[in-house]
């Protein structure tokens, strides 16, 4: 079982599109995932421009690769480095930290995650509470 940045088990990013590594609806990650495909990120205009600029292009549909093409305000497991270079050219996604991988933690530290969250309140341990 794989684990999300808050510790907990890693809860999915997107069916609709569906989104992963293995196209699961998870960014669970694997050895074969050299990019890290790890941060569940919430798509804006901003992002995906940025990520096209950088020869990442999000927006445009590849069949070829069962890839529809990403529109604002969908989900989709992303790459860390490029996440990571959007967050540094002040241009990075919203992220959902529960269904981002703790394998991104190789690359991106937590309080940056944290800084751009989109699902948890400033104490997490509030969840587990009803």
């Amino acid at each position: 079982m794989e684990r999300n940045v808050l510790g907990g088990q890693l809860e999915g990013c997107s069916l609709d599109p569906v989104t992963g590594w293995f196209r699961d609806g998870s960014c669970r990650t694997g050895p074969d995932d050299l990019g890290s495909h790890t941060i569940c990120a919430v798509m804006t205009a901003e992002f995906l421009a940025h990520q096209r600029a950088i020869g990442n292009d999000l927006s445009t549909a590849r069949p070829e690769f069962h890839f529809p093409g990403l529109s604002p305000g969908e989900r989709w497991c992303v790459t860390a480095p490029n996440w990571l270079r959007a967050h540094r050219d002040g241009a990075a996604a919203p992220v959902v930290l529960a269904a981002t991988n703790e394998r991104v933690l190789d690359i991106v530290p937590l309080a940056i995650l944290r800084g751009h969250a989109v699902d948890v309140p400033d104490d997490p341990g509030a969840l587990g509470q009803a």
